[in-house]
């Protein structure tokens, strides 16, 4: 993109000749200096200007060119521009990229600044700091994923990080949801990870704290912030003066911590947005162990809201979107990744969704009329921040509408969570509508300032300057008849610009005319181009300044009326905001109650007993995948425990018989019956799953120096030393990242912590078929396999679970389905007979019939060695002197001694 020239007061010079700085980059410099942490948008004419550091960066970042702009210390000064129109998308794409953009506006007219001298420059200031958590706009945020700021407040225990006490203060700027917690050391990953925080903010001191330096690393954006944000000693009355109330009380009860994280959020969120304000609600504590907890491995591992690879397709999350407006998808992302711990609130989201999926016809209405109910919540903020348009109050006015109907349409239905959401659909007053589709034009410009969004016949003086503004331009068009008439210049034209205005414009060859007598009495030359000259004339000037006057006195009254519709409007910000959540909630109800229809799922028990108990489960990502070729084979779960204890499930078979399938659907589930939905299964008895952990698969994260085995043990780890009797926990393949018997031991000693210490319900997938044999000495050890059936040397997966335990994996079988050369298949199967030939499992069994749990290794016994006739064999034979005939056929007398000393 080609940088051009603003067209404004500044005409200092680009390059003075003893390389002074010039005004307009003394200024630059100056605002420059109070943004050091993001890239500056200077604001000159039609563009916004970056130069120095910022214009190498973000030519780089946007792929846009980089120019010049005179000298700075006898160095070139770099530049690079965009243009003023296309900001947003520009912004979009560095936000995205980690960037922090300070917006720096004209603060007055240019004539103002001419009339200080004409080498002025105009004063400029930062009206706004953009950060990927304080995004408003629709183009520059997902519609249906929330975009949260997150603040984190530490109270320092102990010189252990993971033992410290930790608030949360999170809030989306975008819709005014504002909410708080405590957590600990242990727990913050996972909560953050629930959060999923578009941008966090922290002390400078726990930015710097060298324990917590690669947790915050492995975030994209983490603002660091000065201590002052995070004061708690006056952070319960920051609070209190941006809610405009003496005191928090009437807010609920909060801790010393809470109340510092809080203010912080508030304090940044201030700070970035300078004049403008967002309407945010009051903060909303959360308990700690309201949630189900999940870590972030676990979240990553099931691909609860966007799969391995980042995308949304793929996910549980898309599956089971059923929602009609962007609110509805919000909330319905939060919910699955706050799946909640107390039965009787989930109940009251299963009534609902019971409810609606009886209700076919109340059903089928509540979603049409759905379809006309705007994003009220990201309009009403836009509009409290200065930022909004006609279109902004329009959607107000529409879900306003929207929302009476569907309040006549529930009025009656009081199942669960529908009886609040009838109060909340009918809290606005129904008159603002009214007012709002009375005073707005159906048809609507984008921006208040284009005008012609106030409907004909709302305000007389409107009408009458509309009149006349545009009277006067059909008089510029007689006029343009009449001059060429006159002339007898037929191509005579009669245009319009912002710096000549109107004025007359012929070809060159007729222009020289009218620089003569008689024509140069009434035209009077303004501009001579390649081609073309410009004249004016005096009945022109006057008739452009009528016009001008009706169009701005027009415009000004547009505006007066948008004011105070915006007045209006956020005097009734909170029985809106009521509205919109009553919306979204309805949404989600009768998206959960669709998608329980159309896809067979049943309402789950939750309570808050030790039952796990799911008959014919299904995931509800692959069912849906493969509809189209394939029913899905369901299967049976039951991992129910007492006395405190759970069911522990060890699962073996070959791979692609769809062990890894079968584990993440039950996990599945149990989000699903926790988070209000019903669930992919004949039946399904939950009890109340506090934490959910899964170790699925593995990568290397070399980032961190980590191999997939040290992930693998490093996520095995956190779920040993975490999981509780509530926990539910998912384990693949424990130990396969590592020598045979190196895994074996880990995996043998893992189950046995499992079942001894952790007493959860667990579903534990491994190819170590030695591990079945577990199942004779620990009683809550229960083996199950996937079926297959060999047919002419092929393998068959069956995808059905039963009980027993698999005495082989078959991975020649899947080896060869995969495509493997032939000779390498055939090679495979000998190696594997000689190997079998051995009878690994013998000293298995004995290990299970002499050691007891966590036993000690033995030490080893001296005592006379005994005969070994094969090594004796072994010592007569000298490698170096030997053909390599003679060394086959020593091989062959070596094994055929051990063979004889084996049935011996």
């Amino acid at each position: 993109m080609l940088t051009q020239t603003p067209a404004d007061s500044e005409t200092a010079p680009d390059v003075p000749v003893d390389n002074r700085v010039t005004p307009m980059m003394e200024q630059y410099i100056e605002i420059k200096a109070t943004n050091p942490d993001s890239l500056l948008f200077y604001r000159m004419g039609d563009f916004y200007e970056m130069f120095f550091d910022d214009a190498v960066a973000a030519s780089r970042a946007l792929g846009i060119t980089l120019t010049k702009r005179g000298k700075h210390l006898g160095q070139d000064i770099p530049m690079a521009g965009v243009p003023v129109h296309a900001a947003e998308d520009y912004l979009h794409r560095l936000i995205q990229q980690g960037f922090r953009v300070a917006v720096c506006e004209q603060t007055e007219d240019p004539a103002e600044a001419r009339k200080r001298g004409s080498k002025s420059v105009v004063n400029r200031g930062v009206i706004r700091l953009v950060t990927p958590g304080t995004l408003t706009e629709d183009s520059l945020l997902e519609a249906r994923r929330n975009n949260y700021l997150l603040a984190v407040a530490r109270a320092k225990t102990s010189s252990v990080a993971s033992v410290d006490a930790f608030a949360l203060a999170w809030l989306d700027m975008s819709t005014g949801e504002f909410r708080v917690a405590e957590t600990d050391g242990g727990r913050l990953s996972a909560d953050i990870a629930r959060i999923d925080p578009g941008e966090i903010v922290v002390s400078d001191a726990l930015f710097a704290d060298a324990d917590l330096a690669p947790f915050w690393r492995s975030f994209k954006a983490v603002s660091p912030a000065p201590r002052d944000v995070f004061d708690g000693a006056s952070a319960e009355r920051r609070l209190a003066t941006y809610f405009g109330v003496r005191t928090l009380d009437g807010f609920g009860t909060f801790s010393r911590l809470e109340l510092t994280a809080a203010a912080a959020a508030v304090t940044y969120v201030e700070r970035t947005q300078l004049a403008s304000r967002p309407p945010l609600s009051p903060p909303v504590r959360e308990a700690q162990g309201a949630t189900m907890l999940i870590d972030a491995a676990t979240r990553a591992n099931l691909e609860l809201v966007r799969t391995l690879g980042g995308e949304r397709a793929g996910s549980l999350l898309a599956a089971i979107d059923r929602t009609v407006v962007a609110a509805g998808a919000r909330l319905l992302a939060n919910r699955l990744a706050n799946p909640l711990t107390d039965p009787d609130a989930i109940a009251a989201r299963h009534d609902a969704v019971e409810a609606l999926a009886a209700a076919t016809a109340l059903r089928a209405e509540i979603r049409a009329r759905l379809q006309s109910a705007p994003d009220m919540a990201r309009a009403l903020t836009r509009i409290a921040m200065g930022r909004g348009g006609p279109r902004d109050l329009a959607a107000i006015g529409q879900g306003l509408v929207a929302a009476g109907g569907l309040a006549e349409l529930i009025a009656s239905e009081t199942a669960g969570e529908l009886a609040t959401v009838a109060h909340g659909l009918s809290q606005p007053d129904p008159a603002l509508a009214g007012m709002l589709a009375d005073a707005l034009a159906d048809d609507l410009p984008l921006l208040k300032r284009d005008g012609g969004f106030v409907r004909a016949g709302h305000l007389a003086d409107l009408d009458e300057a509309r009149g006349l503004r545009d009277e006067s331009r059909r008089i510029i068009a007689g006029l343009q008849t009449r001059y060429a008439e006159e002339t007898g210049i037929r191509a005579l034209k009669i245009k319009h610009n912002n710096v000549l205005g109107y004025f007359v414009e012929v070809a060159q060859q007729h222009g020289d005319g009218f620089l003569k007598p008689p024509l140069n009495a009434t035209y009077i030359h303004r501009q001579t181009l390649a081609g073309v000259m410009r004249f004016t004339t005096t009945e022109l000037g006057a008739l452009e300044a009528k016009i001008a006057g009706a169009a701005d006195r027009a415009l000004g009254l547009e505006l007066e009326v948008f004011d105070r519709l915006s007045q209006t409007v956020l005097g009734h910000a909170g029985p809106i905001k009521q509205a919109a959540e009553a919306i979204a909630t309805l949404d989600v109800a009768s998206a959960n109650a669709t998608l329980a229809v159309e896809q067979a799922y049943v309402r789950p028990l939750v309570d808050m007993s030790l039952a796990f108990a799911v008959k014919g489960g299904r995931h509800p990502v692959v069912e849906q995948a493969i509809a189209r070729t394939a029913p899905f084979v369901a299967n049976d779960c039951e991992l129910s425990g007492h006395d405190g204890k759970g069911r522990i499930w060890l699962i073996t078979g070959p791979n692609m018989a769809g062990k890894s399938t079968f584990l993440r659907q039950n996990a599945l589930v149990a989000v699903l019956a926790q988070m209000g939905s019903f669930v992919p299964a004949a039946s399904a008895h939950i009890g109340m799953v506090d934490r959910l952990f899964s170790r699925v698969g593995a990568a290397d994260d070399l980032a961190r120096g980590r191999s997939t085995f040290m992930v693998e043990m490093v996520e095995t780890a956190a779920i040993l030393n975490q999981a509780g009797a509530r926990a539910l926990v998912i384990l693949d393949e424990i130990g396969r990242g590592t020598a045979t018997f190196d895994g074996l031991s880990i995996a043998w000693a893992a189950v046995e912590h499992l079942h001894e210490t952790n007493r959860c319900r667990s579903l534990f997938a491994t190819h170590f078929h030695e591990l079945t044999v577990l199942s004779k000495r620990l009683n809550r050890l229960h083996n199950a396999t996937m079926r297959v059936k060999e047919w002419q040397g092929d393998v068959i997966f069956l995808h059905e679970v039963t009980e027993g335990a698999a005495d082989r994996s078959y991975g020649i079988q899947v080896a060869k389905l995969a495509g493997l050369p032939p000779s390498v298949i055939e090679r495979a199967k000998h190696v594997l007979a000689e190997l079998e030939a051995t009878d690994r499992a013998a000293p298995v069994r004995r290990l299970v019939d002499d050691l007891p749990l966590f036993a000690a290794a033995p030490r080893p016994q001296a005592g006379p060695a005994k005969p070994e006739p094969a090594l004796d064999l072994l010592d007569t034979i000298d490698p170096d002197d030997m053909t390599p005939r003679e060394a086959h056929e020593a091989l062959y007398a070596l094994k055929a001694k051990r063979a004889s000393l084996r049935k011996a």
